[in-house]
């Protein structure tokens, strides 16, 4: 850390020079890992640019469109480049897919149909999703009230898929295999784009016919390729997460095989309509523009949990994924040990923020979670996720998720001002 942004942070905020100190040392030791990330961000960006060239981006396709949003050139545009980017038939980018859930609800209940089955071979998904499917919650609408029958995988020790477990497990109902690429709210490493190809490889192989479905929600531009370019039928995620580079204001995305798509459409607005209409409400600039950015933000995202997690480790703690190893999402998570801890670090997170740092995050029962959750996120974009934020469930092993950052300065400061608050409450020890 340069004296000036030393002297700063220390004067001006109050930072401690023991936070101060562990936080330089660890981010010496990781400059090597950050050139790699490096090259993953120029690629990248000289592929979403070559993608905006193609399709002749221009400022006829920023304007509005009204009533039902038919011949929408901003929304065609915008699909086109989603679809060039993720090697796909087509894609579906709206505004009103209000969240990465939601566009995850679409493709499933979109493509599965009463009588098929749908296994998740990740173990269990994101909270959010256990209503969608039935596991908890009855006669919402969920897949199972509609007869879609539900199994789930667990991942082996290692936290990589067991596709033996997988094989067994597939019957001929079999319609959809579906793979959460990011942690979630577990302790395990992101699926990488390796694991993934082999992973789409092994069920085609089983039958052809089988949908291949990633969740890639946190994990669009951690490497050079997309699931859709190693076998995944269709992806799903959200715009105020990575692709939406933080200037996205809403939604969500859906990119695959066309057929899969139409299916999906119906399901977003009415059978058959489909993608034909749906508003824009002018927001194709920032969904463009914001996914132009979204290399170098989620760069700069990526770079701050490894930063997170060299800290956290040098000061023992358990942290996954570990400084070194390959990342596939923007998650960071670290087992604190104590529901104090997890409330101490998250309030240093809203601290650290450009907006509301004044507030105190405090757990609440949050809908769509099965225990109380703490949120700390200060974000021009309400609930956005790239932009530097942390949250956890206040269950034991007490486990924090560190994400975002929309500069990497950013996230470090986050880190910073996380293990500032837990210095000041007594909650570790520097001469560990």
């Amino acid at each position: 850390m340069q004296k000036n942004t030393y002297q700063l942070l220390n004067k001006e905020f109050g930072i401690s020079e023991d936070v101060l100190n562990a936080v330089s040392e660890a981010e010496g030791q990781i400059q090597e890992i950050f050139y790699e990330l490096d090259d993953i961000m120029a690629f990248n960006q000289y592929k979403i640019l070559n993608a905006f060239q193609k399709n002749r981006i221009s400022d006829m396709h920023f304007g509005w469109n009204t009533g039902y949003g038919y011949n929408d050139p901003g929304r065609e545009a915008l699909e086109k480049v989603y679809a060039d980017i993720f090697k796909t038939d087509t894609a579906l980018v709206r505004p009103i897919i209000v969240n990465g859930t939601h566009a995850l609800t679409l493709t499933l209940s979109g493509i599965l149909r009463p009588g098929d089955e749908l296994i998740y071979c990740t173990g269990k998904p994101y909270d959010t999703l256990e209503e969608v499917i039935g596991i908890r919650g009855e006669g919402k609408g969920s897949l199972k009230d509609f007869g879609i029958h539900y199994k789930q995988v667990e991942l082996k020790e290692d936290g990589t898929i067991d596709l033996s477990a997988l094989a067994a497990a597939i019957t001929p109902k079999t319609r959809m295999v579906t793979l959460q690429r990011a942690t979630g709210y577990g302790w395990r490493k992101a699926i990488t784009i390796p694991e993934i190809e082999e992973w789409a490889r092994f069920v085609k192989s089983i039958r052809a016919d089988i949908v291949c479905m990633v969740d890639n929600c946190y994990g669009e531009f951690l490497d050079v390729k997309e699931p859709t370019e190693v076998g995944a039928d269709v992806v799903a995620g959200s715009l105020i997460k990575n692709p939406g580079g933080g200037l996205a204001l809403t939604g969500g995305y859906i990119a695959g095989r066309a057929d899969l798509i139409e299916n999906i459409s119906y399901r977003m607005t009415s059978p058959g309509i489909g993608g034909e209409c749906g508003l824009t409400f002018g927001q194709t600039r920032t969904m463009f523009q914001g996914l132009f950015l979204a290399p170098k933000t989620v760069n700069g995202a990526v770079k701050g949990a490894i930063l997170c997690s060299k800290v956290f480790q040098n000061l023992c703690f358990d942290v996954c994924p570990k400084p070194e190893e390959k990342r596939s999402d923007i998650i960071e998570a670290v087992k604190l040990g104590s529901p104090e801890a997890v409330v101490a670090f998250c309030e240093g997170i809203q601290a650290a923020a450009p907006i509301d740092a004044h507030v105190k995050p405090v757990p609440w029962d949050m809908p769509g979670y099965e225990d109380q959750v703490i949120m700390a996120a200060g974000a021009f974009v309400q609930g956005s996720s790239i932009e530097l934020s942390a949250d956890a469930p206040i269950r034991p092993p007490y486990i924090v998720y560190f994400q975002g950052g929309l500069t990497y300065e950013h996230s470090k400061f986050g880190v910073i001002k996380a293990l500032q608050e837990l210095y000041r409450n007594n909650l570790l020890n520097f001469s560990k």
